[in-house]
């Protein structure tokens, strides 16, 4: 899987491998989230609204997942190649997406939309 470089410290390796499981977790929060909205909020939201918020959700969390295994691979390239490890691309993906979904959150309930 990855031909050039040497084996890094394994310590590094589990704990890039924890922070993997750590975004999976966190996408899969949202991926829960989503189905959450669309199964527990049809008094709350109009059925579009619902819907959009649901997919929202869903989307994000389907792209932190990717975005997951990206970084781990990424990460252990670096580490191997000992080299400067690289941005983490995928913080202010999570930042924006819940800014965002908390800002639609409170238009909704102010009922602005």
């Amino acid at each position: 899987m990855f031909p050039d470089g040497e084996d890094p410290d394994p310590r590094f390796t589990l704990a890039n491998e924890r922070t993997f499981l750590s975004w999976i977790r966190t996408s899969l929060a949202f991926i829960g989230g989503g189905i959450a909205v669309e199964a527990f909020t049809s008094a709350i939201f109009t059925p579009g609204l619902r819907a959009t918020l649901s997919i929202v959700l869903m989307v994000i969390g389907f792209i932190l997942a990717a975005g997951a295994a990206f970084r781990w691979h990424r990460i252990e390239s670096a580490m191997r190649r000992k080299t400067s490890l690289p941005l983490p691309l995928i913080i202010p993906i999570v930042s924006l997406a819940s800014a965002l979904g908390a800002g639609l959150l409170v238009l909704v309930f102010a009922g602005v939309l």
